[in-house]
């Protein structure tokens, strides 16, 4: 069985393929239950945000558990499979592993360093195990990404020169407009990203923050929060024309600002400039709206260049992130070497009881004369012959666990015994 992971991110696809490829938060169990009743997948992990879509699994075989990602991905995306094909990577076994831990470390965002990722991945796990689809294997590996993520983040300043994708967006507008001091400002949207972005509009001095989302009861608390106000998502349209910049970040599945609807707030504009920053994905503005006079728009892929120049200030820090991760990444494939070491010592030493016990049997006519105590003496002789006999090279199998001299032993012990290690495998993906 293999650790596998298939997906695309904001480096290897546009604004465009990824919006069709994400998996909204409302989405995430359907998918996870879609992907799970496949033949070849035992356990799967989707984590899906504005910069991924990736599927992490443990295929019972490999090369068709990956087909069976792909169709889904092709499924979500509505292209062909083998179009798609040319648009995702693929990860496996220990680099599987090494792309995720970098992924929690945070280098592998648009921003590097930023924190979101952190409670995203932990998030996706969380789902996934709360629909039964995240065994042993992936729990595991997820738990460590975690403290990898951590880890980097305490031991390195890979974050402390940071921005986040809602500081990023607020930077850039205030890059656009020369200062938002006195703004008026149109949060859409009141998640995660969006409470970012209004802790970072409250330091610039803006004049006013007006939150509109689809829960009203949580676009109010937001808005209350930095003595804002709140409206609903059908007064955003009447709102704009009496407004500076709109900042929008739902995760909505489709398009709720059209360009028809952009028209007509320029109209009422009386020529005055208006500024869109969307950073949603799937996007929350028509992208025809930029082409609307007057409307500047701005998405994701206006980040990077940002995310681009902030890189630089922690440039010095990936190398010392990669360190941890490869350290980590020792750390993983040693309890892993031990943990599918183990069921094959057992097994070599459950042998070695059976033949005992086969061969005490066996004389058992020649030891009937023997006394309980006599009886007992043989048990306890030949008990200790074996585990004298087994105790060397179990340590030493034990010591080995980890390096490429313990997969030497363990398959010399299973081909020298006739062990069966796809039995050990099994019983260490069912513990």
């Amino acid at each position: 069985m293999s650790l596998v992971v298939v997906g695309l991110n904001h480096r290897t696809a546009a604004v465009d393929l990824l919006e069709r490829m994400t998996v909204p938060p409302a989405g995430l169990p359907k998918a996870l239950q879609s992907l799970a009743v496949r033949e070849h997948l035992a356990e799967v992990v989707v984590l899906s945000t504005c910069n991924r879509s990736e599927v992490y699994v443990r295929t019972t075989r490999f090369h068709d558990g990956i087909d069976d990602i792909r169709h889904f991905l092709a499924e979500c995306s509505g292209l062909d499979p083998d179009d798609l094909a040319e648009q995702l990577y693929t990860f496996h076994d220990d680099a599987a592993v090494a792309h995720l831990f970098g992924v929690a470390a945070g280098l592998d965002s648009m921003i590097i360093g930023e924190g979101e990722i952190l409670g995203q991945v932990r998030e996706a796990w969380q789902v996934a195990e709360s629909e039964g689809t995240a065994g042993q294997l992936l729990s595991r590996t997820f738990r460590h990404a975690l403290e990898v993520g951590k880890r980097a983040r305490t031991e390195t300043a890979i974050s402390r020169h940071s921005v986040s994708i809602a500081s990023a967006a607020v930077t850039l507008a205030g890059e656009r407009l020369g200062s938002l001091e006195g703004r008026r400002v149109i949060l859409l949207g009141a998640g995660d990203v969006s409470e970012g972005m209004a802790v970072a509009l409250s330091g610039a001095g803006v004049g006013e923050i007006i939150v509109a989302n689809r829960s009203a009861a949580r676009g109010r608390d937001l808005a209350k929060r930095f003595s804002g106000r709140s409206i609903a998502i059908d007064e955003v349209v009447d709102t704009l024309v009496t407004s500076d910049v709109l900042l929008a970040s739902t995760g909505a599945p489709g398009t709720l600002i059209e360009r028809s609807d952009m028209e007509e707030v320029m109209r009422r504009r009386d020529g005055r400039a208006l500024l869109v920053v969307d950073v949603a994905v799937p996007r929350d503005v028509d992208p025809g709206v930029g082409q609307v006079f007057g409307v500047t728009l701005l998405d994701i892929d206006d980040l990077k260049a940002l995310g681009e120049a902030s890189l630089q200030a922690r440039r010095a820090e990936v190398g010392n992130v990669r360190v941890i991760i490869n350290d980590e990444l020792d750390r993983y494939r040693l309890d892993r070497s031990a943990r599918e070491l183990s069921p094959l010592v057992e097994q070599f030493r459950a042998k070695a009881e059976s033949l005992r016990r086969a061969e005490v049997e066996r004389l058992a006519p020649k030891l009937k004369d023997l006394s309980p105590e006599q009886r007992a003496a043989v048990e306890q002789v030949t008990s200790g012959i074996v585990n004298k006999l087994l105790h060397e090279p179990t340590v030493r199998l034990k010591d080995a666990a980890g390096t490429a001299r313990g997969e030497l032993y363990a398959d010399a012990l299973a081909e020298l015994f006739a062990l069966d290690e796809s039995e050990a495998d099994e019983s260490d993906s069912s513990d």
